[in-house]
């Protein structure tokens, strides 16, 4: 019998923990591999944990509404089977081992063989934008198989997620076509084999970067200010927070203290925008079937302004800076219960108007009727949200970690404006709205957030009337 630790996995990008909210499996009961064992809730999706490997189930660690790090084992499964890299072994490649004759060669070419394999095992899915469980990814670090691969293979588990027994079968037909047998070592137990310890990845550094100096003595810490006691009577109804709230709290207390929030704005003339939409959103609707809304279009412009400005669409770890490859554009969106969660239109610049519109229409009906998945809400470089839904005119909000910049925009108003003409200027109607960009001020100056609100501006100003759909 195996015991078999179901762990807490990660759960997407700044995402250390989650609530259990619901046990759907007791001890004692049987549980077949890939099915949901408890559900779970963070402060950006709901989801299930799916087990993986079949058992009993014979230990909880933690009850409903417990707070589980990412990682902590939280239930105990007991298999019939054996370990399961070891299954994996037999069910892929069940190699017979010939006897050795000469004890030496034998040993110098099992060294050889770990030494060419050592490489397969520092494999990082982390950059993934799917879900993989822990035993997928360790079989395929094991058997090489790459993040393009893995990606590639299509899944029958819950939710389209790739299984054990589906990886195993593309192994299968992978080493089959290759004539190559599995590329997990096989080592005869009586023959005493020397395993290497785990190459550590060197850490690149940029040869322009400033080498760390450790300070000389330690720097001064903010003295923690004791809350003043709140007074409460008898007409005063106390209502705890739920446990979405409390943790969007923590998250943006976090926020705060870990980047140098700093502001612009802008105010942008929007009209071009407004009589284009106004003319043309009954026929999108009719040919498309999609709504056309205002988001889309912004979200398109933003895309293209993230692309002439690159060092916006960053993060920071440390000391150093990540430039991201993809522009994966976060959109907050309104939940049933009236709190905002961030999904995540994948490869924003790469879109066209209609795939936009799809895009943002899907994301905000299903984080309406609670259907997000973990991988929708992942991987964000850059957030829009729209504060004028609420009638905002602008407002300033807090960066979506860990990303640099957050553009708010506000609601569109009729303004009395001057308008410059060869003929002369005259007083017309417009329609006007404000731009407000809260930008990291540890990797962002003055000059580049106020360049890249105004260059969207630009884009925004300069809509094309006449452009088709």
């Amino acid at each position: 019998m195996a015991r078999f630790e179901l762990k807490l996995p990660k759960m997407g990008e700044s995402v250390a923990e989650a609530t259990i909210t619901n046990w759907l499996k007791e001890v004692g009961d049987s549980i077949d591999a890939d099915e949901a064992v408890l559900e779970i809730a963070t402060d950006k999706v709901d989801s299930e944990i799916l087990s993986e490997v079949s058992g009993i189930l014979v230990e909880k660690f933690f009850g409903k509404d417990d707070v589980v790090k990412v990682g902590q084992t939280v239930a105990i499964i007991e298999t019939d089977s054996i370990l399961v890299s070891e299954k994996a072994i037999e069910a892929v490649a069940p190699i017979a081992v010939e006897p050795v004759v000469e004890a030496t060669k034998t040993a110098e070419a099992t060294k050889d063989y770990v030494a060419v394999q050592t490489p397969a095992t520092t494999q990082d899915f982390s950059n993934s934008e799917k879900f993989f469980s822990p035993l997928v990814k360790n079989i395929a670090k094991e058997e090489g198989v790459s993040i393009t691969e893995l990606e590639g293979i299509s899944g029958s588990g819950n939710e389209g997620r790739v299984t054990k027994n589906d990886i195993l079968d593309y192994i299968a037909v992978r080493n089959k076509t290759s004539g190559t047998i599995s590329k997990t070592p096989v080592a005869p137990a009586a023959i005493p084999q020397e395993v290497p310890k785990t190459a550590v990845q060197p850490q690149v550094i940029p040869s322009n970067a400033t080498p760390k100096v450790e300070p000389v003595s330690e720097p001064i810490k903010p003295v923690a200010q004791k809350a003043a006691p709140v007074s409460v009577n008898g007409q005063d109804e106390i209502i705890e927070m739920d446990r979405m709230r409390k943790l969007i709290s923590g998250y943006m207390i976090q926020s705060l203290q870990t980047s140098a929030h700093v502001q612009s704005f802008i105010e942008v003339d929007v009209t071009n925008i407004w009589d284009w939409r106004e003319k043309n959103k009954n026929a999108f609707e009719k040919r498309e079937g999609e709504k056309l809304t205002f988001t889309p279009i912004f979200m398109e412009i933003v895309a293209k302004a993230l692309k002439d400005f690159p060092m916006m669409n960053i993060s920071v770890d440390g000391e150093y800076i990540i430039k991201k490859k993809n522009i994966n554009l976060g959109m907050a969106a309104a939940l049933a219960n009236g709190n905002l969660i961030v999904p995540v239109i994948k490869n924003a610049d790469q879109l066209n108007l209609l795939g936009m519109a799809k895009a943002v229409n899907d994301l905000a009906f299903r984080a309406k009727n609670n259907q997000l998945k973990p991988d929708d809400i992942q991987g964000g470089t850059y957030t829009v949200t729209n504060v004028g839904t609420f009638g905002s005119v602008f407002g300033t909000p807090i960066i979506n970690q860990p990303q640099v910049g957050i553009l708010a925009l506000g609601a569109i108003r009729k303004v009395p404006a001057v308008i410059e003409t060869p003929e002369g200027d005259f007083i017309g109607i417009r329609k006007k709205m404000f731009l407000s960009h809260s930008y990291d001020h540890r990797v962002v100056d003055g000059a580049l957030g106020g360049s890249f609100i105004k260059r969207v501006a630009e884009y925004m100003e300069a809509f094309d009337e006449n452009r088709t759909f």
